[in-house]
């Protein structure tokens, strides 16, 4: 055998091994449990949105406006109304085949279509289907799913509690182990972060890596986790399909001003204070047209218009569908609008941060950040505060006997986005002797957290039992001298760690009580897991779960008042869910 047909057969050899060795560790893990009709033309399975006592909302996407859709409910059909989603765009850094093409944002025509299914009995689930027909005049048939109307008083029910999907490396696996490990539930509750950036189209509905925020929900997702050199596929699992999504406004359905030139994530990262943009408004004297003040102020601000017109939401005055409450059997829900925008910790002064400006932007203010600002005014006296005084002084809250407020901001949390204090930013100038800036720091006084001082005791007296939270990619609860339980449930991968003990979060200053570097803030101690705890390297408990191996989801059993906490090894896709937590709220 010459020399040159020995390295050939050497090399073949080796492809060949290699494809062998690919085969074995790139596994499906445990089947769908549905598939989209025809993904090439249903953007997504319908779902469902806004139940009421004798109705429940079907929506879905597609790309193409179409002439006709429907509902088809056991023997009648209801016709949908269709809308156009206004800011989805894709750009270079989407994650779809065209991307490598758009030197520039460049809108993605959507349409939405809606159909309210009237006349249910509570409770009572039916089949049902949903068509579109092309303009060509082909119909488009879904596969067959379940819906109802909002379930009775009385009637157990399971929930999921999820949080910052947001694309993340476990956010699959996490809801097929949901479906695996307790079946089909009956609603799920958000609280918020549920894409990156929420005017990127794809990150709703068809991103490249197969785990768009839909097809996770829906069990058609393809995402290959890398775990120890094995991949396992996850498809997520067939969730809101048959059951509805209750979803928050977290910081990542809030989108900054406005470009047609800058990549999505920039515009993502570059929003201001609503004052900020109107005061330039009326610098700039652009006119007194009402209807342009407001449209000008929100492109040169901030918007979260697509996260509105993807979900039908209860509307609430004056939120609209910011902030909202319902009824959903035994639970009252509060839905707050509670969350700022996230800055860098970092105190280098090349960085817009949460502490400082850049101080290459300091002799130009339309490149500041303006600190962690808040997107909504809560504190005392603003309309959502006195609102959410109206909601929990309603007959429907006082009533029900499970009493829920989900919101995004952590107000207890050994996370590390907990700091600084929920208020507005201080701002600090410094100048020198000509009056030239020289530095622009932000404080934020811990006395004037908005959640601690006003709305928190709001809630423990009106007898709230949960309060559930997300935004630090942990798993963690506390409880109140008042009963009232704190939860986070959020792990999905991406963590940002726990700060216990020995382990500190990024602060301007040691020693600064506006900024503690471990533990709560807000001085409670955490619950530590009441069944299986994971242990730090010596052996000890910890008191929350803060992996990027380990995911962790909860759900809640109205039953019994109970929430069970679970985590899935994804190091081990073979391994057994663990049930490592569990606390009952039925008395505050």
């Amino acid at each position: 055998m010459s020399v040159l047909r020995y390295y050939l057969l050497v090399l073949a050899l080796a492809i060949a091994g290699f494809a062998i060795i690919l085969s074995v560790t790139v596994r499906e893990a445990t089947p769908p449990m549905t598939t989209m009709s025809d993904r090439s033309v249903f953007l997504t399975d319908p779902f469902l949105q806004f139940p009421t006592a004798t109705s429940v909302r079907v929506v879905w996407f597609t790309e193409f406006r179409g002439l006709r859709h429907t509902v088809t409910v056991e023997n009648r059909t209801e016709l949908a109304n269709t809308t156009h989603l206004t800011r989805t765009r894709e750009d270079k850094d989407s994650k779809i085949p065209e991307a490598d093409t758009l030197s520039t944002p460049t809108r993605r025509e959507i349409w939405r279509h809606e159909a309210e299914i009237r006349g249910l009995t509570p409770g009572e689930r039916i089949p049902y289907t949903v068509s579109s027909q092309q303009e060509d005049g082909e119909i488009l048939t879904s596969n067959e799913f379940t819906l109802f109307a909002a379930p009775e008083t009385g009637t157990p029910l399971k929930i999921l509690l999820t949080s910052d999907h947001q694309l993340m490396p476990m956010t699959a696996a996490n809801l097929q182990k949901v479906a695996e490990t307790v079946g089909q539930v009956d609603a799920v509750f958000h609280a918020g972060d549920l894409v990156n950036i929420p005017d990127r189209a794809s990150e709703w509905f068809d991103h490249s890596k197969g785990n768009a925020f839909f097809p996770c929900l829906q069990g058609y997702a393809s995402y290959d986790l890398e775990k120890n050199g094995i991949v396992t596929r996850y498809r997520g699992a067939a969730i809101v399909q048959n059951a509805p999504l209750f979803p928050t406004v977290g910081n990542h359905e809030v989108m900054g001003r406005y470009s047609s030139e800058k990549p999505l994530h920039a515009q993502f990262n570059d929003p201001v204070p609503r004052r900020v943009a109107k005061e330039r408004y009326e610098e700039k004297a652009i006119g007194d047209d009402p209807q342009l003040r407001q449209a000008w102020v929100k492109a040169n601000s901030f918007n979260s218009d697509t996260y509105e017109e993807i979900f039908s939401i209860p509307h609430s005055d004056p939120g609209g569908k910011t902030y909202y409450a319902t009824s959903f059997g035994d639970v009252r829900l509060v839905v707050l609008y509670a969350t700022n925008i996230w800055r860098k910790p970092q105190t280098d002064e090349t960085i817009k941060g949460r502490y400082q400006e850049r101080t290459a932007d300091l002799d130009d203010p339309a490149n500041w950040g303006y600190g962690q600002h808040i997107f909504e005014a809560i504190e005392r006296g603003s309309p959502q505060y006195e609102w959410l005084q109206r909601e929990l002084n309603s007959p429907e809250f006082r009533s029900a006997k499970y009493k829920i407020a989900m919101f995004h901001h952590p107000p207890h949390s050994l996370g590390g986005n907990i700091v600084p204090a929920y208020t507005d930013p201080v701002p600090q100038i410094d100048r020198d002797e000509t009056g030239k800036i020289t530095a622009v720091r932000y404080e934020y006084p811990k006395d004037n957290d908005y959640l601690q001082r006003d709305v928190l005791p709001l809630l423990e007296a009106a007898g709230v039992q949960l309060v559930y939270f997300g935004h630090s990619h942990l798993w963690n609860r506390f409880v109140s001298p008042a009963g009232t339980h704190y939860l986070e449930s959020s792990n999905v991968g991406n963590s940002y760690g726990g700060f216990w003990k020995t382990e500190t979060r990024k602060v301007p200053r040691e020693n600064d009580p506006n900024y503690p570097a471990t533990g709560d803030p807000y001085g409670l101690d955490p619950v530590f897991p009441a069944i299986a705890p994971l242990q730090d390297e010596t052996g000890e408990p910890l008191p929350y779960l803060a992996s990027n191996d380990i995911t962790a989801f909860s759900i809640f059993e109205t039953e019994t008042g109970t929430i069970t906490s679970y985590y899935f090894d994804a190091r081990n896709p073979d391994s057994e869910v663990v049930k490592f937590d569990e606390f009952n709220i039925a008395s505050p």
